[in-house]
């Protein structure tokens, strides 16, 4: 009495935690979620699983990694000391001062036992500690898969089906006592491979070279290959049970002489403590918030900008999808980017929801309704819009212009694009960022290797750039943010900081003052210019883009009328008379002379040559103007011949002929089938409603505390149900309660008679039920009412109030009452 009895298995330790920990334990294995598991012990044979276990150890950092490690090692069960031992070495280091990695090591032990327990992955108490053995096979050593630690299988494993005799050889080379029992010889060998003052004596003996040999295999791998005639530095080895055979050509350092050379650690550099991350310049706070609201400013407007590019239609998707490497350097060249820049604004763009395909036969990228939406929200709604959809995207623009794993491409907005550890990456990435002081910015090296610490398995596979895959979202990372205006000069902004802690109102509140107001007003200049001197209002920057041409971006946006850019205003249905107006009303200084002559220039000469469908005809009232086009040898290509004096044929289709002509300098204009002027008005293509497309989850969803309570509620009713006790049957009872895991079987009278007492006495009865699909399931339940044939009662496995057919029911059994059986 008053003493815990150990528990024999993982279920038994399993179902000794309290609600708190079992919700703990699901909530850092959510995949042991699905389905709910019907009780403890089925919940314990899940989580021991390989896929399970795998993901699990994907999860863990390195020193509660490496302290898995050292358990696979470890004699199983382990005690705590031992554990500590094999991560902190026995002490007796050749003149090295380990002292304060002990210390850290003896503190941090706690903690990631803690981890291992809570996970599963370790059960038992401090005297007893046992690693599952899913992850004792998967971190154990083995010739095909050597151990983490580099260490050996035991002397004991080793020398299985080794002869007598030769065990009695190296027992005899060794200087220890003839002993005929295997098991004898084997622990007098293991014995002195463990005894620091023995072995110290043994090499000593040993020659330089085989010394030499021990030193190559001690930190591993411990595998080596010998010759028939091995040289004798390795014979003394061998000979002595230093190297022990695998097979006719491999030899293998023991484990037992391995920690001995290491004194007694596991690991080469244990890392109980994660890697600070180093400052690698410390700025100004408000330089910082400046910057990054200057990088903001900057990304909304090329995001405009590249829903301005494809607003009549973007470029056609590729047969296995995706943008073509042509469409991309076009879109890179009118960005003024380059392409990678320019792959990571069309994939922000497609996460956000602005872009996706028109669905049509000729299949193209467009700007969706949804982008009319952003375009009106205030420019800090519209980043943290943009910012919001980064952070969770698992499309990764980085990977654009690599290969998959067979070889093909990967395109901007292709189907091979999704990383589902990508926001996890970036959240890490700028939460270590958060732990900074204000203005201060990472050493991005260092900021690397915090990373590896922290998940040193997940995604540590090396490419073929030679960086695994979390450290090259890692710096992708670090570049996206500081293009969205995440970072400024290497810093996490403020804005930001409250994006990630208090929500998107907040972090626009504080970016709003940052950003320039837009301006309504332009300066007009003698050389044909416009001079944007900050941010446009919407209506003006829209119809200043038709009118004129954008020459240079920064500080200062330059705009160029050209008589092109204007018969492209006139095109889209504009009089010269209004765009007189427009100019006089939003220009801070006099329209110049030359522009209005451009102007009206330009207009006189609109639609003075008509475009329609015939195959395609040019009319036109002066006919000298149709002579000089027959004359013109650029004109040869479009076989043109006249019809009338004021017509001419081509057997070219009217859009051809129309830029054609355009070409050569001409300002047609393109006429309907009534011969009504045909006017091209922007933003006029756009895709059906689109969903932003769907982040690609890692793995199962962390479950919210509803479910968990849910979940863990479920799981103690389906073990009381599996594992509660039953009263024996009365004497002279017909039926029978079933022992443990199987339906009871009573006959109907004593089921109904049974549940009937309980109904009336508030007792809870163990029942067999099978429902209508033939399943059969073992209940707890608590009858409330018996009647027409049914029995409602509060299901304790379900945790509801349930109704059951009673000749549904196999049998039922009485509960024990606490202290019996």
């Amino acid at each position: 009495m008053g003493t815990t009895t150990p528990p024999r298995t993982l279920a038994e330790a399993l179902r000794a935690r309290g609600d708190e920990s079992l919700a703990g334990l699901l909530r850092a294995r959510p995949d042991l979620l699905n389905p709910v598991p019907n009780d403890i012990t089925q919940l314990a044979t899940r989580a021991g699983t390989r896929a399970s276990v795998v993901r699990a150890l994907e999860h863990l950092d390195r020193f509660a990694l490496q302290t898995a490690e050292a358990l696979a090692v470890a004699p199983d069960p382990a005690p705590y000391d031992t554990l500590l031992s094999l991560l902190t070495g026995d002490g007796l280091d050749d003149g090295e001062q380990r002292d304060d990695v002990g210390a850290a090591i003896t503190a941090a032990l706690p903690g990631a036992l803690a981890t291992l327990r809570e996970q599963a992955l370790v059960w038992g108490e401090d005297d007893r500690l046992r690693l599952v053995r899913t992850a004792r096979e998967l971190l154990a050593p083995s010739p095909q898969h050597p151990s983490p630690t580099g260490l050996g299988p035991t002397v004991a494993e080793a020398t299985a089906g080794m002869s007598p005799g030769r065990l009695q050889e190296i027992l005899a080379a060794t200087g220890l006592p003839a002993t005929h029992d295997p098991v004898s010889a084997v622990a007098a060998l293991s014995a002195l491979f463990t005894d620091r003052t023995g072995m110290a004596e043994l090499l000593d003996t040993a020659p330089v070279e085989a010394l030499s040999v021990l030193d190559r295999l001690v930190w591993g791998p411990p595998y080596g290959e010998v010759t028939p005639n091995p040289t004798p530095p390795v014979k003394w080895l061998r000979d002595r049970g230093l190297l022990l055979p695998v097979s006719t050509r491999t030899v293998v350092l023991p484990r037992e002489a391995a920690l001995h050379l290491r004194a007694g650690r596991a690991h080469r550099v244990p890392e109980p403590v994660p890697p600070a991350v180093a400052a690698a310049a410390e700025r100004d706070p408000q330089a910082v918030d400046r910057a990054a609201a200057g990088q903001a400013f900057m990304a909304l407007s090329t995001i405009e900008e590249l829903l301005k590019l494809w607003d009549g239609g973007g470029p056609t998707i590729l047969r296995a999808g995706g943008l073509s490497v042509r469409e991309l350097k076009r879109a890179a060249a009118a960005l003024d980017v380059t392409e990678p820049v320019a792959a990571f604004w069309i994939e922000l763009a497609y996460g956000a929801g602005l872009l996706a395909s028109d669905g049509e036969t000729d299949e193209r990228y467009a700007p969706t309704p949804a982008s009319d939406e952003w375009l009106d929200l205030s420019a800090e709604d519209r980043w943290t819009h943009l910012a919001t959809a980064w952070l969770a995207a698992t499309r990764t623009p980085g990977l654009v212009g690599g290969q998959d794993a067979k070889g093909r491409a990967l395109s901007a907005l292709g189907p091979e694009l999704d990383r589902s550890a990508a926001p996890d990456v970036r959240r890490r990435v700028l939460a270590l960022f958060a732990e900074l002081p204000p203005g201060t910015a990472p050493e991005a090296e260092t900021l690397l290797r915090r990373l590896r610490w922290e998940r040193p398995l997940r995604g540590s596979a090396p490419t073929a750039e030679g960086t695994d895959l979390r450290s090259r979202l890692a710096l992708w990372t670090l570049n996206e943010a500081e293009l969205l205006g995440i970072t400024g000069r290497g810093a996490l902004a403020a804005h930001t900081r409250a994006l990630l802690d208090e929500g998107e109102d907040t972090a626009a509140a504080l970016l709003s003052p940052l950003l320039p107001e837009p301006l309504d007003h332009v300066l007009l200049q003698a050389d044909l210019t416009a001079v944007a001197p900050g941010p446009l209002e919407r209506p003006l920057a829209d119809m200043l883009s038709v009118l004129a041409d954008v020459e240079s971006k920064g500080g200062a946006t330059v705009y160029r009328f050209t008589p092109g850019s204007v018969r492209r205003a006139l095109d889209a249905g504009q009089a010269a008379s209004d765009l007189h107006a427009f100019l006089a009303a939003h220009s801070r200084t006099p329209v110049p002379q030359p522009l209005s002559y451009l102007i009206d220039d330009v207009a006189r000469r609109h639609g003075h040559l008509r475009i329609g469908a015939a195959s395609a005809y040019v009319r036109c009232d002066d006919e000298a103007a149709l002579n000089e086009i027959l004359a013109d040898r650029r004109s040869t290509g479009l076989r043109l011949r006249r019809l009338a004096p004021t017509v001419l044929a081509a057997q070219a289709d009217p859009g051809s002929l129309l830029e054609a002509l355009r070409d050569m300098g001409y300002a047609p204009a393109a006429e309907s089938a009534e011969g009504d002027v045909l006017i091209t008005r922007a933003g006029a293509r756009r895709t059906p409603p689109r969903t932003p497309p769907a982040p690609v989850p890692e793995g199962p969803p962390t479950p919210d505390d509803t479910l968990l309570g849910a979940a863990v509620r479920a799981i103690r009713a389906g073990d009381t149900a599996a594992t509660v006790a039953r009263k024996e049957p009365t004497e002279g009872a017909t039926g029978s309660a079933a022992p443990s895991g199987t339906l009871p079987r009573t006959t109907p009278a004593e089921t109904l008679a049974t549940v009937q007492a309980a109904a009336m006495t508030g007792s809870t009865v163990w029942i067999g039920y099978v429902n209508a699909d033939g399943a059969a399931s073992q209940r707890v339940i608590a009858p409330v009412r018996v009647e027409g044939g049914f029995v409602t009662a509060y299901d304790h496995t379900a945790d509801e109030v349930r109704t059951y057919p009673l000749h549904r029911i196999t049998g039922v059994a009485e509960l024990a009452e606490e202290g019996e059986g």
